[in-house]
Parts: structure tokens; C-alpha cells; sequence
């Protein structure tokens, strides 16, 4: 297999013993110390377990060195207020899939031996007054030193689709929302597929967050209440999108000795697979080589099941587009065929495969360093039956696809976890 992938053996069994996660919004109150001690302390809770049980820490934030200036040791400060010291503490930044990463570099640890109880955080302040800035934080999510080259190849995607008149928001926005954009131009070129496919996903998901109480947004859309919707940029329209976002999450993962020690056993979820990989180089038309699919082809081999077996998934809808190309990435339809899925309402809850039950990105929020966390904590709370109004019923396996960067074609970074009951 091309390109550099970092898997956990399926050998020793690890669970996740604890989540936790916080609101996710605008909050120009609350700082990544208060974020991280929130989504902290529920996870310990959530467990049974103290602060004192934490062998290892993983800390996951992507931003806070652009925008705050702290470059170095920032899990170190965010954690010693709530009275970590001593054990080994990693500063995990991997794009908008730092905080998978560092759920994977947890699960290693207690994999490999090293220890049994390891907590993997993820906490990100991004909201500012100053929107320049804020959105420049994106701007190093890709080779800085062949930036015009990189929109060059990216923005070409989406050649032969001509934007309509009016479909271009006059408002500042990220670049990287064009880069979307020409991915859903690519699809509708090659597939048919339809703006109100792509519309129909974005429906969905504020559908399904209209229950979820630590979403940032919580409005319903019809499909043609999002087609109205100002535009960002063709075929994308403002509730397609996700928004920029405060929030932490985070999980605690233990060894099966570990469990005994559990308040309630019966609540920790298997980790069946848990998968980290680089991009690869690859033509616009190879889609069976996206990174995201060969690396869901190792997942599924590590956790010894298919594509048919998944009761449902959280995957990175950073835009509606995305959602759609990695519902065919993760083999739940046919290359081409993510656009009727959605809008035939497979992926509703309730529908042949439930995708993003929280919202997803573009309802439940972005906040980076935080995302893929926040994505474990649906599909643990969905796996225990505690999901509420959204429940999937007799869930059983759960898929998150977390992405991260850019480079080439695709993500530079994808990240896939299998859960289990």
C-alpha cells in the first residue's frame, strides 16, 4: 500500500473507559485552560476515574500558536491547572486531524503496554474579533512554498462547471472553502451529482442537530431553505459550510485489566481499529486511491469487518461536498453514487446508514484540535444507547473519518477509528 500509514495491532484490546466534550460555539469568555478542564473532568466522570489514574496525556490543538502566540508545551499549561504533573505529556498538531492523531497515539500507548490508562484531549480557541486572522490560520494547512501552484492544481478540479451569476459571497471567507468547492464541481463534472444532493446533506445534518445539545447550531433547513441561503461559493451556500468554532473534547482509553476498575464495565466501548495515514500522489480520477479509502480498507481489515456491517459514522464535513465523497470512500455506496445516497435519506437516522447522528462539522461545529474527539464522543454515546432523540437503534459498530491539511489532491492527513460494542 502507498503512502506512510500508522495502525494499532488488533491484538492486546483497548476501550474507551470515558468522554467528555463541551458545547461548541463562540465563546470569547472561557479560555483553552477552562475548555480543557471541562471536557476533562466529564471524560474522569464519565469513567469513574481520577486525575491521579491518567498514566499518559495527549494534547491536541491546532490554532493556539497562531492566534495566542503559545507555539511550545501548550498541553503542559492547559493541563498542570488541573493538576497534572510528572507523567509524560505530547503536543499533538496534525491539521484538522490532531485530535484523532492523538486518540491514536493513545491507544498505542496503552497497546503497546507501556501503561493502561491514557487520556487523549483535544481543545481549540478559535473565534476572534479579528476575521483576518482567524482565517488565516488556515493558511499553513498546506506546502506554504508552492501556494500559487497548490490553487493552481486544486482550483483546476473544478473546470467545466461554470459557477452561476450570484453564487460568489462578497464577504471574506477561507480559501480552503474555494479548494471544497472545486471538489464538488469535480463531482458534479464526473457523477451528475446535483447541487441539491449536496444541499439535501446539509439538511440532514442540521436536522440531526436540532437534538444534539452541545451542537453550535441547532436550526432545522429544508433543502430549499439551504439553496437560498447565501452563497459562499458555487455550489456551496452558508449552511453547507462549517462554521469556525470554540470547543474541547476528550477520551480515556484503558487496557481490558483496567476495566474492573470501571464504575460500570458495561459502558466502555472496543477500540477495533484505529488507523492514521499520509496522502498520497494520484490522478483526480483515481478515486479508489484517496487516501481515506485505502486507509477504511485497512481499518476494516484490522477490525475484521465491511463497509455492511458499520451501524453508522461520523465523518469530516468541513462542507456538505465532503460528507458525500467520503460516504463513497468509506464504501458505503459506489464511487459516484454518495449524492442519490443522501438525498434518498440513507444516511438519515433511521435510514440504511446514518451519517453525522451529532450535526457533523457543519451543524455540531469545527473547533480543529477538538473535532475528531468530538466526533468519538457521538459514536461512544451512540454505541452505549445514551444518544437520546437521535439514537440509532441496536447500534453496534461505529466508523469516524477524520481528515487533515491538504497536499496533492487530497487530504494530507486521514485518520480512521472503528468502535465497538
Amino acid at each position: 500500500m502507498n503512502g506512510r500509514i500508522t495502525m494499532t495491532s488488533p491484538q492486546a484490546a483497548v476501550y474507551i473507559a470515558g468522554v467528555g466534550m463541551t458545547p461548541t460555539g463562540k465563546f470569547l469568555d472561557r479560555d483553552i485552560k477552562q475548555l480543557t478542564a471541562a471536557a476533562v473532568n466529564a471524560a474522569l466522570a464519565d469513567a469513574g476515574l481520577s486525575v491521579r489514574d491518567i498514566q499518559s496525556a495527549y494534547f491536541s490543538n491546532a490554532t493556539q500558536g497562531a492566534l495566542e502566540g503559545q507555539t511550545m508545551i501548550r498541553g503542559q499549561i492547559a493541563l498542570r491547572s488541573m493538576g497534572f504533573e510528572s507523567i509524560p505529556i505530547f503536543n499533538i498538531e496534525n491539521a484538522c486531524a490532531s485530535a484523532s492523531s492523538a486518540f491514536n497515539l493513545a491507544v498505542q500507548y496503552v497497546r503497546s503496554g507501556a501503561g493502561d490508562i491514557a487520556l487523549a484531549i483535544g481543545a481549540e480557541k478559535m473565534f476572534c474579533a479579528d476575521k483576518a486572522r482567524m482565517f488565516s490560520v488556515f493558511d499553513g494547512a498546506w506546502d506554504v512554498a508552492t501556494v500559487e501552484e497548490n490553487k493552481r492544481r486544486l482550483l483546476q478540479m473544478g473546470h467545466g462547471i461554470e459557477p452561476p451569476e450570484g453564487s460568489m459571497s462578497k464577504a471574506p471567507y477561507s480559501l480552503f472553502m474555494d479548494i471544497y468547492a472545486a471538489f464538488g464541481r469535480f463531482h458534479m463534472r464526473e457523477f451528475g451529482t446535483t447541487q441539491r444532493q449536496i444541499a439535501a446533506v446539509s439538511a440532514k445534518n442540521h436536522g440531526h442537530s436540532v437534538h444534539n445539545p452541545l451542537a453550535q447550531y441547532r436550526n432545522a433547513y429544508t433543502i430549499e431553505e439551504v439553496l437560498a441561503a447565501p452563497p459562499i461559493t458555487y455550489p456551496l451556500t452558508l449552511p453547507m459550510c462549517a462554521p469556525i468554532s470554540d470547543g474541547a473534547a476528550a477520551a480515556i482509553v484503558c487496557s481490558e485489566a483496567t476495566l474492573a476498575r470501571l464504575v460500570d464495565r458495561r459502558r466502555a466501548i472496543k477500540v477495533l481499529a484505529s488507523v492514521v495515514a499520509t496522502g498520497t500522489n494520484r490522478r483526480p480520477e483515481d478515486m479508489t486511491q484517496h487516501i481515506t479509502a485505502k486507509a477504511s480498507k485497512l481499518a476494516y481489515e484490522l477490525a475484521g469487518v465491511s463497509p455492511q456491517d458499520i451501524s453508522l459514522a461520523e465523518v469530516h464535513d468541513a462542507t456538505a461536498i465532503g460528507e458525500i465523497v467520503q460516504s463513497e470512500n468509506l464504501g458505503f455506496c459506489a464511487f459516484g453514487e454518495g449524492g442519490p445516497l443522501a438525498e434518498s435519506g440513507g444516511t438519515t437516522i433511521g435510514g440504511r446508514i446514518p451519517i453525522n447522528t451529532s450535526g457533523g462539522l457543519e451543524s455540531k461545529g469545527h473547533p480543529i484540535g477538538a473535532t475528531g474527539l468530538g466526533q468519538l464522543h457521538e459514536l461512544v454515546m451512540q454505541l452505549r444507547g445514551e444518544a437520546g432523540v437521535r439514537q440509532v437503534q441496536r447500534a453496534r459498530l461505529a466508523i469516524a473519518e477524520n481528515g487533515g491539511g491538504l497536499f496533492g489532491l487530497e487530504e494530507a492527513v486521514a485518520a480512521i477509528t472503528i468502535l465497538g460494542r
